[in-house]
């Protein structure tokens, strides 16, 4: 059957930094660009697909002129009074040609022509002036202050002067002492558009030019008592800016070797910033050098990715307004140059509404990015004529309940005979055809279906409870087989151990000697295939080097895969119980895998922050979805296998389009890493749960948070939707398992237009009466959660002695 079309595409490689412990970034591609590869082989270089749109880390595409603007003094510029060092005037020349060469290359003769008059004629005017007394910290009546001397450049004089006179018409010049002094971001800013690579040193150099280092303390200080006393409707949209300012200037202050004035600032201010950012303090207190500053995971991804904030226009106006008459420019710089400031019109949201939506890494997400249209339909299940249909009826009729559950299945939509509205065409992306025995399985599930009970408030789950005991070689990954007679665990100690939970006990297939002497026409071929003499409830796979953190079975049980510390997943045979391939492409350790719905594909995510889409007939992967900025620690295929959701220690969740690769929703709200992701039944919504203790819903079609479930003390290591939907169950570090009310959590959702657009979500203030049960284990915490085909709740995780 055919795989998802592979594109040979030019590839960007990604090489690691040599001195770097940890994994730098994926570069973000431009957007023709396809996604990002591996440095594995010229081989892998050619992964297919459209690119991922970049991702929010992504640095400025070389199209966009605008943030050249950043940074600029609301006063005119006059020629400076100062000559620069002799030993910057050779780097200057070199921004002053990129930046003519990049005109010329965007077709912008005019500027260009202008650029390189203005440029001679300032150039004269610097050289006339050697005197270096001129870099005076106070600049008088109608001068310009100082710029700094790490920025006194012609060419950055020049630059702004250019890109002042498009952003506005010049103010009259108003006496200034002492200054605040304008950090000219631009030509470092430069040097990142034409090359186009994050590399560490142009990522850093936007910290170059700064102001009075004492002055850092007043200026903070100015903006915190400004907002402390604004309006209420507006202090909690602006108290958003206190964190990402303060990281940015201390990292301003410590990268130009202010180390005192860095830990000063950090001392007084941190305790200032939400409870939620205390694990990123810690990382930032830890860099006090500028040699810290290369190649830490944190501090890249404060440089490459804008912080985002959503705020009313009327919230924005009232910042700008303060900080323009304030002549604050050191704070206004870094809010033009570090954040993405998304203005919606309408009222201001309430510390209630936007505490539910922020505490990822970079922000909220862009309104933008939930915009595209998503196919959260389920596909249209294939017809199967049921050729045990009296057996069934009998099986009703001895119930005494008869036809009652048939209709109840259409109504889920999830073998529904009509095509859902909502869902994606049936060839959208190659699925793999059914064998005989899918057939038959699906046959057996129906009948099931049929004996299933009908879960709700009144009538909540049995829990059957699987308890690993004396598992000293720590258990680390669970999971249960669909038809539920299978459980794997994997383990520290690099092993996977597979038991039958059923009476029927584990067997292999025969030798190829016997197999040739069965008779293949017997109707019993299947059972005789089967040796006996191997028969065990255990079965353990020897082969990974490393812990094994993830598990995942093939929707037809024929198949299982392990990831593992050891950056390779594996595919083993539950027929001969031996590895049949080991995927190389991770250069990390690989947190989770998992299987399509429909078998074939898979997906896998981990320490590298990609995730990648692999089939099992193929040893590299059909697409790689980049866009992340920390640890891939969970990944979930939608129902209808067109989509995938992944979890992240950036505390965001994604979902990615599996025919091109790109990144359709972006959600935010969690306030620690996400551990686990469960789609409804009817592929609508989703459901995640992360370390800080919450499940958080979403809408996929609106892209909206409608649901946000507290009880839980500890990690939520497990999500699992009853097989009907009516019943969330949740488990937890904290030994118990929640079970939730999905039907009333999910109903009158107010998804209008407004809601869409302005994220003006309104929880429920309790989440109480959605609660409808907790049960708690002696000391075993949960790490998996499974509905058999009849609804019976099956729970599993490893005791842990206190």
């Amino acid at each position: 059957m055919a795989a998802l079309p592979e594109e040979p595409a030019e590839a960007v490689t990604v090489k690691p930094d040599p001195d770097a412990g940890a994994p730098p970034p994926p570069p973000p591609p431009p957007p023709p660009a396809p996604p990002l590869t591996l440095p594995q082989s010229p081989a892998t270089a050619a992964v297919a697909a459209p690119a991922a749109p970049p991702p929010p880390s992504a640095a400025v595409p070389a199209t966009e002129v605008e943030p050249l603007a950043v940074g600029v003094d609301s006063k005119p510029l006059v020629a400076p009074t100062a000559a620069p060092a002799a030993s910057q005037l050779p780097t200057d020349r070199q921004t002053l040609l990129a930046v003519l060469q990049f005109l010329r290359r965007s077709n912008l003769r005019e500027s260009e022509e202008i650029l390189r008059r203005e440029a001679r004629l300032l150039a004269d005017e610097v050289a006339a002036d050697p005197s270096p007394s001129a870099q005076a910290a106070h600049g008088g009546e109608g001068q310009e202050p100082s710029l700094g001397l790490a920025a006194s450049g012609a060419g950055e004089v020049l630059l702004n002067s250019v890109t002042f006179g498009q952003s506005g018409a010049p103010v009259a010049p108003v006496a200034v002492a002492p200054p605040p002094a304008v950090p000219l971001g631009a030509p470092a800013k430069v040097g990142v558009l034409v090359e186009d690579q994050p590399d560490v040193s142009a990522v850093l150099s936007a910290y170059n030019q700064q102001g009075d280092p004492a002055l850092y303390e007043e200026y903070y200080s100015g903006l915190k008592h400004f907002i402390e006393c604004a309006l209420d409707c507006h202090r909690a949209e602006l108290s958003q800016l206190f964190y990402p300012l303060f990281v940015h200037m201390y990292l301003e202050l410590v990268y130009n070797g202010h180390e005192n004035e860095a830990k000063s600032f950090f001392e007084k201010f941190h305790g200032d910033q939400e409870c939620y950012y205390q694990d990123d303090l810690r990382i930032l207190s830890s860099l006090t050098k500028k040699e810290h500053m290369r190649g830490n995971e944190t501090m890249l991804d404060f440089r490459t990715s804008k912080f985002v904030l959503r705020i009313s226009r009327d919230s924005y106006q009232l910042l700008k307004r303060h900080l323009q008459e304030k002549q604050n420019n050191q704070i206004w710089n870094i809010v033009q140059e570090h954040l993405y400031i998304d203005i919606f019109d309408g009222m201001p949201r309430s510390k209630q509404q936007i505490d539910a939506m922020v505490g990822s890494l970079a922000g909220e997400a862009k309104r933008e990015a939930n915009k595209a249209k998503v196919f959260f339909g389920l596909l249209k299940e294939p017809e199967i004529e049921l050729p045990l249909d009296d057996e069934d009826d009998e099986g009703e009729n001895e119930e005494g309940k008869p036809k009652k559950k048939k209709p109840k299945k259409d109504s889920m939509g999830s073998k529904s005979k009509k095509q859902d509205p909502n869902a994606p065409p049936q060839n959208r992306i190659p699925l793999p055809e059914l064998k005989d025995s899918d057939k038959l399985d699906k046959i057996m599930n129906m009948k099931e279906a049929t004996k299933r009970v009908r879960l709700g408030p009144d009538c909540l789950p049995s829990i059957c409870f699987y308890t690993f005991l004396n598992a000293y070689q720590g258990l680390t990954a669970v999971d249960v087989t669909d038809d539920s007679s299978m459980i794997v665990g994997g383990f520290a100690d690099s092993t996977v151990r597979v038991w039958s939970v059923t009476p029927k006990k584990l067997r292999s297939v025969k030798s190829a000697v016997d197999l040739s002497l069965i008779d293949k026409e017997s109707d019993d071929v299947l059972e005789r295939i089967m040796d006996e003499k191997t028969a065990s409830e255990l079965k353990i796979l020897y082969g990974h080097s490393g812990p094994v953190y993830g598990t995942s079975f093939s929707p037809d049980r024929n198949y299982l895969l392990s990831s593992s510390e050891d950056g390779t997943i594996r595919l083993w045979s539950l027929l001969t119980f031996s590895c049949l391939v080991g995927y190389k492409g991770h250069n990390y350790p690989v947190w989770d895998t998992q299987f399509s719905p429909y078998g074939y594909y898979f997906v896998s995510g981990g320490h590298d922050r990609v995730a990648r889409l692999w089939a099992t007939d193929h040893y590299q992967p059909l697409r790689i979805f980049a866009g992340h900025l920390a640890d891939i620690t969970s990944t979930r295929f939608h129902p209808n296998s067109n989509y995938i959701a992944t979890g992240s220690a950036d505390r965001t969740v994604r979902l990615w389009d599996v025919l091109n690769g790109n990144c359709v929703r972006i959600f935010t709200g969690h306030k620690g890493p996400v551990h686990s992701l469960a789609f409804s039944p009817n592929g609508r919504f989703l459901a995640t749960g992360a370390t800080d203790g919450r499940v958080l819903l979403w809408d996929i079609g609106h892209g909206l948070m409608v649901g946000e479930l507290k009880g839980h003390t500890d990690t939520i290591y497990a999500l699992k939707f009853s097989r009907d939907g009516e019943i969330l169950a949740t488990g937890s570090m904290d030994n118990t398992v929640k079970l939730w009310d999905a039907v009333k959590a999910f109903e009158d959702l107010e998804t209008d237009d407004f809601t869409t657009a302005t994220g003006h979500i309104n929880l429920p203030e309790s989440c109480q009466d959605l609660l409808l049960g907790t049960y708690m284990t002696k000391s075993t915490p949960v790490t998996h959660l499974h509905f058999t085909r009849r609804n019976l709740l099956l729970a599993a995780g490893a005791y842990a002695p206190q």
